[in-house]
């Protein structure tokens, strides 16, 4: 009567799938902000990228989230890049914008 077989519990393929820490985390919401959003948190993305890859380097961290605090510390690296170049930029075409206006109206 009782001849109702019970599920198996699957095989466990050792230990548990380790997660990302929170500073890797923090580390790609921070780039990805500054590289999409505002360019003023890329310079902290880069921070802490490079400090929670130094940290799973040397075994302090969990090995799960290299690739997001490396991610992170590129997309700081490059809105860091983008703080610095875009106001250059902004300046450059206003000195071209003074200068053809100061020369266009010499030659007038």
């Amino acid at each position: 009567m009782n001849d109702i077989p019970t599920p198996a519990t699957p095989p466990t393929l050792g230990q548990p799938a380790e997660s990302a820490s929170s500073q890797a985390i923090t580390a790609l919401i921070l780039g990805l902000a500054g590289f999409f959003f505002c360019q003023l948190l890329g310079p902290f993305a880069w921070y802490l990228g490079n400090q929670e890859v130094r940290a799973i380097r040397e075994g302090r961290s969990p090995k799960a989230g290299e690739s997001l605090a490396t991610v992170g510390k590129i997309c700081g690296i490059v809105a860091t890049v983008l703080l610095i170049l875009i106001p250059v930029v902004i300046i450059a075409m206003g000195g071209m914008a003074f200068l053809a206006a100061l020369f266009g109206a010499a030659a007038d």
